[in-house]
Formats: structure tokens, C-alpha cells, sequence
């Protein structure tokens, strides 16, 4: 015992694992958390989401009020106002004396039809080049991807002519026929169907195919009994991609259909687009927004009612 006090500076020597005293932390900005990040980036997804959903009902909206209004309270009143009644007269000059209901009608059949063919050529394609092994196979999986790359503005000459021949030897698959569209609608789908749908099938469990194979089913029942039921998740959601794309499609029903004969055949984007010219000299445009509101109203109605089924099978693929 000498009576010496040993003054501690913090800098002795610790065993490994023990905490530092706070006086001896370097002071300075406490580090941000995991959770403090991911709630930042949270955040910011939030506002982008509300802004661009705002970008996006907002026209939808001055639409569907334009429909109610007269000329008068479109041009001159304020763009959301509320319409000073709520008739459907609009919709009646737009669904008869405008022959919006027979574009209706046609734009019905051949998107009913195009995307049955499209799903079912597709998710066919789409299963041998998933499951099978055989020579070629990633050429002809390359070949169908490489249809994503080209626009389908770039190859309206070719489609024209294209179509026109066929149409010499196959008069209901020529110009001006719902068959020679719907044939158009089908390859002009078919890229992104089969690369989906190949990526979806990958992620089926083999051995149910196997075990199928095994109690004497032949491929073509294994696919249509088996496979194709455990994939109604993702043949669901292309089945609705491809019907909204379809539904929206202008610019080849503009090439292929090109009214010989009267505009009886014409899907209901022409329609709209004939509407439209009219209107600048008809001064309908209540009867104009009534129109795109009924082409609007469907693909809302459709995405409603299989919202969920659309992300099930977004996801379904995800995790194995």
C-alpha cells in the first residue's frame, strides 16, 4: 500500500467483446439503421406511386365528367367541375347514331378469339421449350424473345403485304377480314406469351409430370391436365395482358382493316378515332368521351375483378 491513485484514461486494455464506455466514444452522427433506410426509400415509393396515380386518374376522371357535359361546360366551365345533370344521353348518340355498339361488338370477337389462340399456342410453345430437351430448342426460345425487340410499327409493310398474299390463296385470313387481324393479333402476341409463360413453366415441380407419365397419361393429356391447371396463376395474368394490349390496339386494325365496303368491320379503336374526326365538325364531344369511356370501362371492369389473380401469378414464380 503506497496511497498512489491511478488515474484510468479509458485507453487500457479490455478482453475482447466488452463494450466501450460511452465517455470514450467518439463523438459524432449516429449511424442510420437498416429500418431507418428502408423506411426512407418506403417513403419516397409512396409519393412516386400517389403522383403517378394522380397523372393517371386525372385525365380518366375529366373523361368520364366530359361525358355528362355539354359542349359549352366542357370548353368554357372548369375541367373537374361536376356536370349540371347526369344523363346518359351522350351514351345512347354514342352507342347507336355513332355505331359505337357495333365496334363494341367487333372488338369483342377478335380479341376473344385472338387471345384464345394466342394462350393456347402460346402456353404449348411455351411448355415443350420448358420442359423438353431436344436440338434447337434455345434457337427457337431466342427466336420468339427476339420479337420483344421490334416494334410493331416497323413491320406494317411487310404484315400488309404479308396478309394480302395470304388472303389470294385464303380469302377469310386476307385484308379486311376478322381472320387475317386475329392471325396478326396472335404472332403479334406471341413473343411476350412465350417468354413468360416458358419462365412460369420452369418453376412447376417435375415429378408431378413425371408421376402422370408414369400411371400411362401421354404427353398431350399430362399438358392439358396436369401442367396446364398447376399454371393458372401465370395464365391468368398474360391472359389479361394480352387482352388489354388487344383491346388497345390501333395502328394494326387501321393497316388491315381498311373499310372496303363501309365501316361495318371496324373495331372500336377506329371507331373512336372516326368519332373524333366527326366531332370537330359535328361539335359532339360529349358523345366523343362517352365513347372512350365505354372503351375505357371494360379493361377497368377486367382488372378489377382478376386484380388478385394478376399478382398471384407475378409472383407465383418467385420463390421455388
Amino acid at each position: 500500500m503506497t496511497g498512489r491513485i491511478e488515474m484510468s484514461t479509458g485507453l487500457e486494455k479490455r478482453p475482447a467483446g466488452t463494450p466501450v464506455p460511452h465517455h470514450t466514444r467518439r463523438a459524432g452522427k449516429k449511424p442510420k439503421t437498416v429500418r431507418e433506410e428502408v423506411g426512407f426509400f418506403s417513403t419516397l415509393a409512396h409519393i412516386s406511386l400517389a403522383v403517378w396515380a394522380l397523372v393517371v386518374i386525372a385525365p380518366l376522371l375529366w373523361t368520364v365528367l366530359a361525358a355528362f357535359k355539354s359542349n359549352t361546360e366542357i370548353f368554357i366551365g372548369s375541367p373537374f367541375a361536376l356536370p349540371e345533370s347526369f344523363g346518359f344521353d351522350a351514351f345512347r348518340r354514342a352507342w347507336t347514331d355513332a355505331n359505337i355498339g357495333r365496334y363494341f361488338l367487333n372488338s369483342v370477337l377478335v380479341v376473344s378469339l385472338s387471345t384464345a389462340g394466342t394462350m393456347l399456342f402460346g402456353s404449348m410453345a411455351a411448355y415443350v421449350l420448358a420442359r423438353y430437351r431436344f436440338f434447337g430448342n434455345r434457337f427457337i426460345y431466342y427466336m420468339f424473345v427476339s420479337g420483344l425487340a421490334f416494334p410493331v410499327f416497323l413491320a406494317l409493310v411487310p404484315l400488309f403485304l404479308i396478309v394480302r398474299n395470304i388472303g389470294q390463296s385464303i380469302p377469310f385470313l386476307g385484308l379486311n377480314t376478322y381472320g387475317g387481324l386475329i392471325m396478326v393479333y396472335i404472332a403479334y402476341s406471341l413473343p411476350f406469351t412465350v417468354f413468360f409463360l416458358t419462365a412460369f413453366f420452369k418453376t412447376l415441380p417435375t415429378s408431378v409430370a413425371e408421376a402422370a407419365m408414369i400411371d400411362g397419361a401421354s404427353h398431350t393429356r399430362t399438358f392439358f391436365s396436369v401442367m396446364l391447371p398447376m399454371a393458372k396463376p401465370g395464365l391468368v395474368s398474360i391472359t389479361i395482358f394480352n387482352i388489354i394490349g388487344q383491346w388497345n390496339q390501333y395502328i394494326l386494325p387501321v393497316t388491315l382493316m381498311q373499310g372496303d365496303g363501309g365501316d361495318s368491320k371496324y373495331l372500336l379503336t377506329q371507331g373512336i378515332a372516326r368519332i373524333s374526326v366527326a366531332a370537330g365538325y359535328e361539335a359532339d364531344w360529349a358523345a366523343l368521351f362517352a365513347a372512350l369511356t365505354l372503351s375505357i370501362l371494360p379493361m377497368i371492369i377486367v382488372y378489377a375483378f382478376f386484380q388478385r389473380q394478376i399478382q398471384a401469378g407475378l409472383t407465383a414464380g418467385a420463390v421455388k
